[in-house]
């Protein structure tokens, strides 16, 4: 929690300085714009979106995956994976999640805005492609992820990226409308505002994936790690990446829902919320060494 709260004061101190820099340049006078308003909007609009998908994450995972709630274990293999989620979280000092299993290729996630009420989901068809050792070091990555906070820092990260996007955008879009209609008696914005502000939105909005993209990968790593440390070394994970990087190999599609913390890569470097399984492997062996 003290980290979270120091990331979002951080963040919201360098928007102030923005704001403060804006104004001190007097580009609201050139646009006609209250930076200061504009601050604050581009605050709520930013970050608004962000926390409702992360409050919402948890339901929305259970109706889009079709996630199987285990309340009571009707079988061995259930009654194992509870077991396995509890074991780890309480050897990382979390509250037990919520367990799940759902139809589908190989593949687990975890999501929810709180660490002691998470939800951690497992596929039939990890089940049924890997060995329990490596199962096992599945669970403990998405708990990792639970235990790092990384859902909410994923959120706030991009609440962050979201707010600048809209921020600049709307300035940078002011400034152009206004050097298009310098000398009109016209007053609101014009064409070039919007037009402007379109163009930004996705330009920016891109190269804020890309950033987004860049942190949800280091967060895999550090999870790869978790997940080590609670089995007690990382064998038992580079022998799970390899054997889903094989499942890909051989076409193999995996599930792009939960994408933020499933434990399947995407596709693309840039874009991609998970680094290629042969670097997260190497990472590993370095850890081990």
């Amino acid at each position: 929690m003290k980290r979270i709260l120091l990331f979002v004061m951080t963040n919201i101190a360098v928007m102030v300085v923005v704001g403060i820099v804006t104004s001190l340049l007097g580009v609201g006078r050139y646009t006609g714009t209250n930076t200061g308003q504009l601050m604050i909007f581009s605050l709520v609009v930013g970050f608004s979106g962000a926390i409702i998908s992360l409050l919402m994450s948890k339901s929305m995972a259970k109706m889009s995956m079709g996630v199987k709630i285990i309340n009571q274990p009707a079988n061995a293999d259930e009654a194992w994976i509870v077991d396995t989620v509890r074991k780890f979280a309480d050897k990382s000092g979390i509250g037990m999640p919520e367990v799940g299993i759902y139809e589908g290729e190989p593949n687990a996630f975890a999501t929810g805005a709180f660490k002691n009420s998470a939800l951690v989901a497992v596929s039939t068809g990890l089940l049924r492609g890997m060995t329990r050792e490596e199962v096992e070091a599945v669970i403990g990555h998405e708990v990792a992820h639970v235990a790092n906070g990384d859902m909410v820092t994923m959120a706030l990260i991009q609440g962050v990226m979201n707010t600048f996007v809209v921020f600049a955008s709307r300035l940078i879009g002011s400034l152009v409308d206004g050097f298009l209609r310098r000398g009109s008696d016209s007053s609101g914005p014009g064409i070039g505002y919007y037009a402007t502000t379109i163009v930004l939105d996705i330009l920016f909005g891109v190269l804020a994936g890309i950033i987004v993209a860049w942190f949800s990968r280091q967060r895999e790593f550090r999870a790869d790690r978790g997940a080590a440390q609670l089995m007690g070394q990382p064998q038992s994970m580079m022998n799970a990446l390899a054997r889903l990087g094989g499942m890909h190999a051989q076409g193999q599609e995996m599930p792009k829902n939960m994408a933020a913390m499933g434990i399947a890569g995407s596709i693309g470097k840039l874009f991609s919320t998970h680094p290629p399984m042969e670097e997260r492997i190497a990472a590993l062996k370095a850890y081990q060494g």
